[in-house]
């Protein structure tokens, strides 16, 4: 697999707790042939086959040895294909939805973007229906990006606003915006990005994504007639290099008292124009004051803030009580949001299209279950058999892939029709051809054909590589066409996957030390959204230190990462 660029290195992370851990990233109606009351000769036979080839070329006739009082085969599209006895050879058939139950804005040119209305038709796992509000608060937001964003009036207006610093420079009170810092792999990136748009829906802000590291070219864009990238000449130059030191931060105004929520009418409680939100795995606990109410009262009125994380931050956006409200109405279901949000942003180029569904279609289209494993050597030495035997046992004990027969007796094996493809990514071929071997050397018990494949296997990761990213993003989208996932522990690459799908992965656990499999081996997520793997540990109605696992109901710890927040079905 290319990595998906999505882990980040790993990292310390510190809390207002005392709390650390390490930061890793870091896919019809009958046809019938009826008899006739005479039976034409051979040479009529052949003008007409003839002739049905060439009227309806989408169809494909399948011709075989003729059974005892057979049904006639039923063919439907490429992805409702049944056998005589009606039952499924790949999938059940369901309706093709577009527009994924309203998430997505029709009207968009097609022809710019296959992915956006072409998605469904790959996928078996319909996946969740948003909420009505959710759906009238995407076209409220897409209209609010078209009227302050970029081209427009109002986006010139305030751009001078910041460029000269001065507030007295009137801007439309109506167009915030708030500016993500696209940085480290790609999923982290992806993770970041969709953070971001989910903080722009609840406080009226237009989303403006920093475009490098490909950002313009893996994604279409997501808003109808407008655009999504900072153009061009942002007066804020150097904001691509804004960290932890940048003095406009807002944990460093809050530490050096340039900005206060106590001291009534002075300069210190007037907003700035901008403010820099540092949100990265090294933030402060001054930092992480954004996810308290009192500090979003000030953050409100501030025109332009920059954003830089490499984490999925929703969760700790529930810790604001402000925010809880809103939340709850465009999310019923606590842990869709990446899946929604995620299927609403992230459509795929052209070029990245091109490679999913011809990888798709050549090998896990007529596969009758298809088994996604993302494999991350976290914790294990390069082609680890630890790391092999962890997968095996895995899938195995959970039904995800067959057993194997242990005695050579041919006349023991299992007669089945059914086939199985598993899909793996990794950075290196070694895992996926061992179990393609282990496969090939032995029957399933349960008589199941089993393939393995691997698009790609880059050996390193390769940040900022275009090649690297483009792979890597066809993979993560590949892995999401699956009917099963099983995943690695703390890896963005896996988050992302699962949220596109709707799946609760099999999520393999972390081992203690590079030769010793965990027992058990995996186990199967509390839910499909991402883990916030650098979450702050303070109550701020109580202002002092605490579990944030436990304050809110839908934000719990993460099965694969014990301090990491993530959100969950309230019971």
């Amino acid at each position: 697999m290319v990595v998906v660029g999505a882990e980040a290195p790993a990292r310390e992370h510190q809390s207002s707790a005392s709390l650390a851990g390490r930061l890793l990233d870091n896919k019809e109606a009958p046809l019938m042939f009826t008899p006739r009351a005479k039976r034409p000769g051979r040479w009529a036979i052949n003008v007409l086959l003839a002739a049905f080839v060439m009227i309806v070329p989408p169809m494909v006739v399948l011709f075989g040895r003729a059974r005892t009082s057979a049904p006639p085969i039923r063919i439907g599209t490429a992805n409702h294909l049944h056998g005589g006895d009606g039952s499924p050879l790949h999938w059940p058939a369901r309706s093709y939805d577009k527009l994924l139950g309203g998430l997505l804005a029709d009207g968009f040119e097609e022809g710019t973007c296959h992915s956006r209305y072409q998605s469904d038709m790959y996928r078996r796992n319909p996946g969740r229906k948003p909420a009505a509000y959710l759906v009238s608060k995407l076209r409220r937001q897409e209209a609010l990006q078209r009227k302050c964003g970029p081209g427009t009036v109002a986006y010139s207006t305030a751009l001078e606003q910041l460029r000269s610093g001065n507030r007295a420079v009137i801007a439309s009170p109506e167009c915030k915006y708030l500016v993500s810092i696209s940085y480290r792999g790609l999923g982290n990136r992806v993770l970041a990005t969709a953070s971001a748009f989910m903080y722009a829906l609840l406080t009226d802000r237009v989303l403006l994504v920093d475009p490098s590291n490909e950002m313009d070219e893996l994604f279409c864009e997501p808003f109808p007639n407008t655009t999504w990238l900072l153009p061009s000449g942002f007066p804020l130059t150097s904001y691509t290099n804004f960290s932890l030191d940048t003095a406009e931060s807002y944990g460093n105004m809050l530490k050096n008292k340039v900005l206060r929520s106590d001291v009534g009418d002075t300069p210190a409680a007037k907003p700035p124009v901008f403010a820099y939100i540092h949100l990265d795995h090294d933030a402060t606990q001054d930092d992480k004051f954004f996810y308290c109410d009192e500090d979003q009262g000030m953050l409100r009125n501030v025109p332009w803030l920059v954003m830089r994380t490499d984490c999925y931050i929703v969760p700790g956006l529930l810790l604001d009580r402000g925010f809880r409200e809103e939340f709850a109405r465009l999310f019923p279901e606590p842990d869709t949001v990446f899946h929604h949000l995620g299927r609403y942003l992230f459509h795929p180029s052209n070029h990245v299209w091109g490679l999913i569904t011809r990888y798709y279609d050549a090998y896990l289209a007529t596969a009758q279950q298809r088994v996604g494993i993302q494999v991350r050597e976290f914790g294990y030495q390069p082609n680890s058999p630890a790391l092999l035997e962890q997968i095996t046992k895995c899938t195995q004990k959970n039904g995800l892939l067959p057993e194997l027969l242990t005695g050579t007796d041919p006349s023991r094996r299992v007669p089945s029709l059914k086939s199985k493809a598993v899909l793996v990514t990794s950075l290196r071929s070694w895992y996926s051809e061992k179990l393609k071997s282990i496969y090939w050397a032995h029957a399933a018990a349960t008589g199941e054909a089993v393939s393995v494949h691997q698009p790609s296997h880059e050996e390193h990761q390769q940040f900022g590589a275009k090649s690297h990213d483009t792979k890597a993003w066809a993979e993560i989208y590949l892995l999401s066409l699956t009917d099963t996932l099983v995943t690695t522990a703390w890896s963005t690459f896996g988050y992302v996957a699962q949220g596109l799908s709707g799946l609760r992965p099999w999520v393999m656990y972390r081992p203690e030390n590079d030769s010793a499999v965990p027992d058990p081996p995996c186990g199967q997520d509390v839910s499909m959204d991402p883990c916030f793997h650098a979450p702050p540990f303070y109550d701020c109605r109580l202002k002092h230190g605490a579990d944030t696992g436990k304050i809110v109901p839908q934000v719990k710890h993460c099965t694969d990462m014990s301090w990491g927040l993530k959100l969950v079905q309230s019971s």
